[in-house]
């Protein structure tokens, strides 16, 4: 049994194997295509967050502007931010079915010596 299997991957592939598809060219695309979609996404979520956040805190006036009825500006926000989380769970979906699931795919098929 090799050191792999015995750390409970039971995946029978070794560290070899592991390591050389880390450092492949595919991995590092993965990565990088992984990385241009999380990181400015996460960055504009937060920022958007922030805002409200400090709206809230420092804009008693703006937020509550009443819209319709009893809605104001602070309700309408707050539920923008469950609809904005909503939209980039599925844009992110999108975007790893489209551009990450193939190259995991690859890379998994590399590893597995072609097995599906």
């Amino acid at each position: 049994m090799s050191a792999t299997d015995q750390n409970g991957s039971g995946s029978g592939i070794d560290a070899e194997t592991w390591a050389a598809a880390q450092s492949s060219p595919e991995f590092a695309t993965l990565r990088r295509k992984l990385r241009t979609f999380v990181f400015p996404v996460s960055a504009l979520f937060l920022a958007w967050y922030l805002v409200y956040v400090l709206l809230a805190d420092y804009a008693h006036g703006f937020m509550s502007i009443k819209l319709v009825g009893n809605i104001n500006v602070g309700l309408v926000l707050g539920l923008l931010q469950f609809v904005s989380t909503f939209a980039i769970t599925t844009w992110y979906v999108r975007y790893a079915n489209k551009n990450l699931d193939p190259i995991a795919e690859e890379i998994k098929n590399d590893v597995e010596g072609g097995q599906k």
